[in-house]
């Protein structure tokens, strides 16, 4: 453990881990394995070198604006949840363009790049529930991509998905923040955790329905699948 992270105290005085520089390269490593995985995934009838060079850039471009925007916070609660500008949405694209499996491993990678940022843990088992899992759900929105209104459906899928692993990592790590609020664990971890999912949620939602927004995607996506 002494290898990838060290223990410290973190603002609150709580005792947790924080990556060694070892292991910010280990996990860096990894991210860059889970993308080059996302282009083996892709079948072979559409994969060719200017495709897997076109989803690379777009995968990478959709990732730096996720998380340019996760760190414009509308607002923000205690503790950490909050409600940021439409950065989920990114990720939810690239699993809306590429399929699932590009989205759920570019998902995982963007998880892990979240923890890069702020590489502060409780626990192994806490950290891989709050990162590559929690913002891998974004990349379920892949199953839509061929549905009708399938962005809308993949959105709400990918957002369902990331508050299913919140919601257990509220319940499984952090049900002690629950005693000073008169409610259970599991009604307070729904509670917060929903709170801020749901509110970017509906506001992206909105965001979609508005017309140049919806045909700005439509063309993008058309070059993001473009083999040419």
């Amino acid at each position: 453990m002494d290898f990838f992270a060290f223990p410290t105290i973190n603002s609150w005085e709580e005792d947790v881990f924080q990556l060694t520089p070892a292991g910010i390269i280990t996990v860096v490593i990894l991210i860059a394995a889970l993308i080059g995985l996302a282009l083996l995934l892709q079948p072979k009838d559409i994969r060719s070198k200017k495709f897997s060079t076109r989803q690379l850039v777009f995968s990478s471009v959709a990732m730096a604006l996720a998380i340019v925007t996760s760190m414009l916070k509308i607002f923000e609660l205690p503790l950490g949840g909050s409600v940021t500008l439409f950065s989920m949405l990114f990720i939810v694209l690239i699993g809306y363009w590429y399929g699932p499996k590009a989205g759920l491993m570019t998902g995982f990678a963007y998880g892990l790049l979240q923890f890069v940022l702020d590489p502060v843990f409780y626990s192994i088992p806490q950290m891989i529930v709050d990162y590559p899992l929690a913002f891998g759900a974004l990349g379920l929105s892949g199953f839509f991509s061929e549905k009708k209104y399938g962005l809308f459906l993949g959105y709400i899928t990918g957002i369902l998905g990331r508050f299913v692993f919140a919601f257990l990592s509220g319940l499984l790590f952090f049900a002690a923040y629950a005693k000073g609020s008169g409610m259970s664990a599991p009604l307070y971890s729904f509670c917060y955790n929903g709170s801020y999912i749901a509110v970017e949620g509906i506001l992206t939602l909105l965001i979609l329905c508005i017309p140049p927004v919806k045909n700005g995607l439509n063309y993008i996506k058309k070059m993001a699948l473009s083999k040419q």
